[in-house]
């Protein structure tokens, strides 16, 4: 009994963190319908983050080293947001209705955020900015002055180009002088690892079992993020018009609600809560450029299982994800069934799905299965946005 107490619970921490990240995704792709492919990357910076959060405390000791989750949280959250802030502005607002698209765009998205990471260096921030700053600035300029002329089309094209050029040249002037300060990468490929405080190492035992001090923030810090979505969407005049603009779009507009604004808050609350995601995960294992391929499949399975949009059944169906890919993986329920008898069978059959990977196949036949019965999920979507 034990055993089988160890291991839901364990698959509960693990739906802790795919419901975190799921609430991100639910909100990009249940209320917005953009099929984000990067989410995994957003949740690496937030990962990221964190790490790059414990190094600068560790410079100022012991006593503030255990407070750096503190700010490690709102640093995450703050990274991912704006990186999706970006992407919305940049990217995703002209493909809106466009899946095959969206889906291509942020699929080259997350490839370019996990190279990166894996590269970036002084120099690369310094041709980023200097890009930034020529491009966006020239941009807000161009408008202020010829707002509305036929011509601000090419102008912002060759201003693009030159912007370009500029920073690519004095980047290659920056790294001739050979300066390991410039040219050392922050990051690199490998690896690296995030040290929980002092006060979340251990744990204490419940019956024959020890229940990781880790696993209970985690799990905390979900049912906080939980309560922070339901309040914005529910309790807020924004989250009011955010699902009047989910609901419909053109109605929305014409009553004044501005649907541009919305469409980017949204996109970078969900990414925000991706990073919050990644933040979590970093005390779980390694911190990689592709530790958000991990989570991304089993996120869009909560998202499409529980229903799109319905934070209900984004909950009921992480919680049935998690534990039972949990229990089957780490081979819990095999214990359950003896060796020998009318139940081998069974026993048999789950010592052959007992591995991480071969959990992962049985829940996705499973959720297939589902899906024929009730293709749109627990909770299908009502009114207008049933139709879309």
């Amino acid at each position: 009994m034990s055993v089988l107490l160890e291991g839901i619970f364990n698959g509960l921490s693990t739906s802790s963190v795919l419901l975190i990240a799921a609430l991100g995704l639910a909100i990009v792709f249940g209320l917005m319908g953009v099929i984000n492919l990067a989410h995994g990357e957003l949740m690496m910076l937030g990962a990221y983050s964190t790490f790059v959060v414990q190094n600068l405390f560790q410079g100022f000791g012991d006593p503030w080293f255990d407070l750096y989750i503190f700010a490690a949280l709102p640093v995450a959250f703050l990274v991912a947001a704006i990186a999706g802030l970006v992407l919305e502005r940049q990217v995703i607002r002209y493909l809106y209705g466009r899946p095959l698209e969206t889906l291509l765009a942020t699929w080259g998205v997350s490839l370019i955020l996990q190279q990166f990471v894996r590269s970036v260096n002084w120099i690369m921030v310094l041709v980023v900015g200097i890009f930034l700053l020529l491009y966006f600035g020239g941009t807000w300029l161009i408008k202020r002055q010829a707002g509305g002329k036929p011509w601000l089309g090419k102008a912002q094209v060759i201003l693009f180009f030159l912007s370009v050029t500029i920073a690519s040249i004095s980047g290659f002037a920056v790294a001739q002088g050979n300066s390991p300060l410039w040219n050392r990468a922050w990051f690199g490929a490998r690896n690296v690892n995030v040290s929980a405080p002092t006060w979340l190492r251990g744990g204490f035992a419940i019956g024959t079992f020890q229940v990781p001090s880790t696993r209970i923030f985690i799990i905390f810090l979900t049912l906080l993020c939980l309560l922070a979505v339901y309040l914005i969407f529910y309790r807020s005049n924004w989250g009011l018009r955010i699902r009047a603009v989910t609901q419909n779009r053109g109605m929305s507009a014409c009553l004044g609600i501005p649907t541009g604004q919305v469409d980017a808050l949204t996109f970078a609350l969900g990414s925000g809560l991706a990073g919050i995601a990644g933040c979590a995960i970093s005390f779980l294992g390694a911190v990689g450029p592709n530790i958000g391929q991990n989570y991304i499949i089993n996120t869009f399975m909560v998202v499409v299982v529980g229903g799109v949009g319905n934070l209900l059944g984004t909950i009921i169906a992480s919680l049935a994800i998690g534990v039972s890919s949990d229990l089957i993986g780490s081979g819990t329920l095999i214990r359950l069934f003896p060796a020998e008898g009318a139940l081998q069978p069974l026993y048999e059959f789950f010592t052959f799905f007992a591995t991480t990977s071969m959990a992962r196949v049985l829940v996705f036949a499973l959720i297939i299965l589902f899906l024929q019965i009730k293709p749109a999920g627990i909770f299908p979507p009502k009114g207008r946005t049933a139709e879309l």
